[in-house]
């Protein structure tokens, strides 16, 4: 946190300013190096791209080597286990090091005192921002907006055909397993991880769900209940030998893939949000060098974290070109704030006490949104509340966690300069 007054340091006390500070907006310390900034356009571009598309294409050429002998399959696994992990901890050490800390002490200017008097305001907004990120999932789920109830009335007459059927099963039993860390193969015949090592991490999705791909696995199935049936079955009276009626775990995966689709939206929106302005700031920047490299490194790693999470969701056949558009998309937002920052940079002194207000408002905002994407959709779901995860070894686990906290310190150790 950057250091405050003598001056201020009382007033937080006494509730009172004892002197002036001078607030008045200074000369701009702004050096033009023009070239370089209109290069760092695409440099910046570049480096986000890379991150953000990286981990998704290693993640089809990944699903395209079926034969799981094959020793540069398990090269890419390892690849995509630490992409993923890693971006997990960029997530998290951002919203704590790169945007609550700033936003502190933008709200905590001395210059702002007098409008918002001695309150932690960075920390509340970032509170209220994360009990209306609890708000919006509720909301998502209750309005539809991604189809989860849409499709379970479409199935609720069992008006698919056997192949959706089977390919609904397949990804029930996916998804039962903990889909991303399950250790069976499904080459296998005893449902073993191809090297027989539990602390190594388990495959990784296989195709997307397409009715003409998919085909079932019988070794893939939950475990029973004690009356032998799995647990999402409900037989009617006597009936324990018929076909259970399914059509409740078909709605439950809608269900699934529609809160996967609103924390993917959440997490988009806060990258970009944030992304905005450290394109603002680079671009109006008096220590341009020194930034720039920082902000290449930054925003190549979270790059890497959005694009993990967008190669780990199954998405639907129809929207195969989503996770390459919401890459794209975050690629282009910081070099476009970069140009906006150009345009205006006469006319927008980021030491004022309005521009000093705005930026610690929305580094907050961003930061509560970071914050719950990162500690609840990303790391609670994968590491907590995952019974795969649960069930392998201490080495696949540890090794998960050890990842994470490399990803935060990445992060942590880029704001001593950023």
């Amino acid at each position: 946190m950057a250091p405050f007054s003598l001056t201020y340091l009382i007033s937080r006390d006494e509730g009172v300013v004892e002197a002036p500070v001078d607030c008045d907006v200074a000369e701009s310390n702004f050096d033009s190096r023009q070239n370089l900034r209109i290069g760092s356009i695409f440099v910046v571009f570049a480096g986000s791209l890379l991150g953000a598309l990286s981990p998704i294409l290693i993640h089809r050429l990944y699903k395209q080597r079926h034969n799981n002998s094959d020793p540069h399959r398990g090269v890419l696994h390892w690849v995509l286990f630490f992409m993923k992990y890693f971006g997990s901890g960029v997530i998290i050490g951002t919203a704590w090091m790169h945007l609550m800390v700033p936003a502190e002490d933008a709200l905590r200017d001395p210059c702002l005192a007098y409008r918002l008097g001695d309150y932690d305001w960075a920390m509340v907004i970032s509170l209220m921002t994360i009990i209306l990120m609890i708000g919006m999932e509720m909301g998502a789920s209750q309005l539809d907006i991604f189809g989860a109830n849409t499709a379970t009335n479409v199935h609720g007459d069992h008006g698919h055909d056997d192949r959706t059927q089977v390919a609904l099963d397949q990804l029930h039993n996916d998804r039962i397993e903990g889909s991303i860390w399950s250790l069976k193969d499904p080459n296998s015949s005893d449902g073993s991880s191809p090297s027989g090592n539990r602390n190594v991490p388990p495959p990784l999705p296989s195709d997307d769900v397409e009715a003409s791909t998919v085909t079932p696995n019988p070794e893939r199935c939950v475990s029973p209940t004690p009356t032998g049936a799995p647990p999402h079955v409900n037989y009617s009276p006597g009936g324990q030998g018929q076909l259970p009626h399914q059509n409740e775990h078909h709605a439950s995966i809608h269900a699934n893939l529609a809160a996967q689709m609103t924390s993917i939206a959440i997490l988009e929106f806060g990258i970009i949000f944030h992304s905005v302005f450290i394109g603002l700031a680079l671009a109006l920047s008096g220590d341009f060098i020194i930034l720039f490299i920082v902000l290449v490194f930054h925003q190549t790693f979270e790059g890497m974290g959005l694009g993990s999470r967008l190669a780990s969701l199954t998405w639907p056949r129809r929207k195969w070109w989503l996770p390459y558009a919401l890459a794209v998309g975050y690629a282009l937002s910081t070099p476009s704030a970069i140009t906006i920052g150009l345009g205006i940079k006469e006319k927008l002194d980021v030491s004022s006490p309005d521009t000093l207000l705005v930026n610690g408002i929305f580094d907050a905002v961003s930061g509560g949104i970071l914050m719950y994407t990162g500690l609840v959709e990303l790391l609670a779901h994968d590491l907590m509340f995952n019974p795969a995860m649960r069930r392998e070894g201490g080495g696949v686990q540890f090794s998960a966690l050890l990842c994470v906290c490399l990803g935060a310190a990445a992060m942590s150790i880029l704001a001593k300069w950023g």
